[in-house]
C-alpha cells in the first residue's frame, strides 16, 4: 500500500538545499520505493511531501540515508525537536513524465 508524508521543518531553506544535495550524493539518485518527493520554502522554513511504495521503504531510507545526512550537516548534533510528520494514504498519483500512475 502506498504511503505518504508531509513534514514542516522550521529550518532555513538553505538547509533543505544542502540536505537534498547530500541525500542525492549518498543515494546516487537511486531511492528504492520513492514515487514522489517535493520540497518547498514556507514562511517558517520548508515543507517536504513524499509518496512511497510502502512505509517500510520510507523507514529504511530515513534510517539509512536521511538520518546520517542530517547528522553530518549538523555536525553530529541531534535536532532538539523532530519536525512533525503527517502521514497520509495517497488516493491518486500521476506523474506522466515518469510514467507513474497509482
Amino acid at each position: 500500500m502506498t504511503f505518504g508524508i508531509v513534514s514542516d521543518v522550521a529550518a532555513p531553506i538553505e538547509f533543505y538545499d544542502a540536505l537534498h544535495a547530500e541525500i542525492l550524493r549518498r543515494s546516487a539518485g537511486e531511492v528504492d520505493g520513492m514515487l514522489l518527493h517535493v520540497g518547498r520554502a514556507t514562511a517558517d522554513g520548508f515543507q517536504v511531501m513524499e509518496v512511497w511504495e510502502s512505509r517500510e521503504l520510507y523507514d529504511r531510507f530515513t534510517a539509512e540515508v536521511v538520518g546520517p545526512a542530517v547528522a553530518e550537516l549538523t555536525g553530529g548534533a541531534a535536532p532538539t525537536q523532530q519536525p512533525p510528520v503527517e502521514e497520509f494514504e495517497p488516493r491518486g498519483l500521476v506523474v506522466p513524465a515518469a510514467r507513474v500512475g497509482v
